[in-house]
């Protein structure tokens, strides 16, 4: 763990399938957890409430954002 220049927690998950990022970001419109794949060069902030939403879904709900493993295809 480490600290970055905004003073936020940054930590890296790993395991066999994928590697994350995460920090807490501070925003003019509040807190966000930022989640970055450097892997993939993908990365999301999420609000509290978007976090929160996560508590909400069920195991079934992510199993289906795994049919898509690593996002959906780009449009040109």
């Amino acid at each position: 763990m480490r600290r970055t220049a905004q003073d936020a927690l940054e930590f890296e998950l790993a395991n066999e399938f994928a590697v994350v990022r995460v920090r807490r970001r501070r925003t003019r419109n509040g807190e966000r957890l930022e989640i970055e794949a450097p892997r993939l060069g993908r990365r999301i902030s999420l609000c509290p409430l978007e976090l929160e939403s996560l508590t909400w879904q069920t195991p079934e709900t992510f199993s289906r954002f795994l049919s898509a493993p690593f996002g959906p295809d780009e449009e040109d």
